[in-house]
């Protein structure tokens, strides 16, 4: 299944020319440049969609979720630091990925009753295939997924934070956790939208900030953190050998699978978050799904691996120990705190603020996929039932054991890749001949100005 999902974005990368690579400066320029230069990213006056910013933090808000935290934590502890090299390379594979995916969507959305921007991978399918009982098939595992891998893993990171650093009893955090989402989910997709668009660059910010701290305080021990990633990412010598190393395919193994609970990218979720954007060129909002992954994992995800290995609290060893004998380790969202408080005091406290926004953001986000999901598969008349169902798995998701609800979030993961990795394999040549039009496109704008700067050079020569 892994290797599936490494296939798929290598696909698109060579199809499109290493785009993620050779287009940097491009995609950059119409994301993250873009926000603070036009404001018609930032902004819509459509009453039906909302921004590309409001869409790009919809989809980050559930993407940037534990998975950045506990995620990270729980593939060192099971995989080695070498995991972090392989969420690297997982993540670069699956801009690409989540480029396609969003091109896709956004070619075959379509608007519901309301005026409002419908679809997700269950249209492209249906559509681009004319397979609709895949996408019956991958709307049905949607709903399952954001039940599991959307809420309840959320929810019993933010419990087991809360429960450690502030002696909160998970009961109290789903009852208070049920509540607060329910008044977001009262209000639509607007409300979402003003919300994921406030919380999502506070968050980010909010968690970068301590992470860079704890950094700085340890900077002496940040290039031995990134030797010990790249070489213990093809260390050979695994646990069954004895306790030497966790050994290169666990290392792959774990890096592969938390990077893609981290960044989603080849589920076809986020696509759902995408398609509402009131953006008309669909590459553009294929570029805003790869700068999606990047701020997702190339950034978040970093701070947090470098966090753990510079602070000394990782203890390889006894980590190893552990594994060989059947004992379970010390879980994700205890090592971070431990990480954090090296170098702040109460470190455990900020980590469970932390976990906090994000698993409450990643909530939110997911309930919006299965809502499109739920349209889908049986009409917009049950939404009402499944946001009930929403809120109230919530609890149970809170008291349940860690290990359980980890399986059951990555075994999600893997049935609701399947179609959808299926369908943009087979749709490949939409999204290469698409960006090959746009990037043709771009060239031509870029030679007129050219034209249009030499001529004004000449034409004040001239005058001169």
């Amino acid at each position: 299944m892994l290797v599936m999902f490494l296939a798929v974005g290598i696909l698109f990368t060579v199809r499109t020319g290493f785009f993620q690579f050779t287009h940097i400066r491009l995609w950059m320029g119409r994301t993250i440049v873009a926000l603070f230069r036009n404001r018609n990213v930032r902004k819509t006056d459509d009453e039906h969609a909302i921004s590309q910013f409001q869409s790009f933090c919809t989809a980050l808000a559930a993407t940037l979720g534990t998975g950045n935290i506990t995620g990270v934590a729980t593939a060192i502890i099971a995989g080695g630091p070498g995991a972090i090299f392989w969420m690297w390379v997982s993540a670069l594979l699956g801009m690409m990925t989540n480029f396609a995916e969003n091109i896709l969507g956004i070619r075959y959305r379509r608007k519901d009753s309301k005026g409002d921007w419908t679809g997700g991978a269950m249209l492209y399918i249906e559509k681009g295939l004319h397979c609709p009982w895949l996408a019956a098939v991958f709307a049905f595992l949607c709903i399952l997924a954001s039940l599991g891998m959307g809420n309840m893993t959320q929810a019993n990171s933010m419990a087991v934070g809360l429960k450690e650093a502030f002696s909160v009893p998970p009961v109290l955090t789903g009852v208070l956790s049920m509540a607060a989402v329910g008044l977001v989910l009262l209000g639509g997709v607007k409300r979402l939208a003003k919300v994921t668009e406030k919380v999502v660059p506070f968050m980010a910010v909010f968690y970068l900030a301590g992470g860079i701290f704890v950094l700085a305080v340890h900077w002496r021990n940040i290039p031995q953190a990134f030797s010990t990633i790249v070489t213990e990412a093809f260390q050979l010598r695994s646990v069954g050998g004895g306790v030497l190393g966790y050994g290169m395919r666990q290392a792959m193994k774990m890096g592969i699978a938390r990077g893609i609970f981290s960044n989603e990218a080849g589920l076809g979720s986020s696509v759902m978050a995408h398609i509402a954007s009131d953006v008309k060129e669909p590459v553009v909002q294929g570029m805003w799904g790869i700068f999606e992954v990047f701020a997702d994992t190339v950034v978040v995800c970093t701070i947090t691996a470098l966090v753990i290995l510079t602070s000394g609290v990782y203890d390889k060893t006894q980590c190893l120990s552990n594994i060989v004998n059947g004992i379970e380790n010390i879980d994700g969202t205890t090592l971070t705190g431990l990480a954090f408080e090296t170098a702040i005091p109460g470190g455990s406290k900020f980590m469970a603020a932390a976990i906090v926004l994000f698993a409450f953001a990643t909530i939110v986000g997911w309930s919006y996929f299965g809502v499109q999901a739920v349209t889908y598969l049986l009409g917009e008349r049950y939404i009402r039932f499944y946001k009930l169902l929403y809120i109230v798995v919530i609890l149970p998701g809170c008291v349940t054991a860690p290990g359980f609800i980890w399986e059951l979030a990555d075994t999600m993961n893997g049935c609701m890749a399947i179609p959808n990795l299926i369908a943009i394999t087979l749709l490949s040549g939409e999204v290469t001949a698409a960006t090959r039009k746009y990037l043709n496109t771009v060239q031509k704008e870029q030679d007129s100005a050219q034209k249009k700067k030499r001529n004004n050079i000449k034409r004040i020569s001239k005058n001169n």
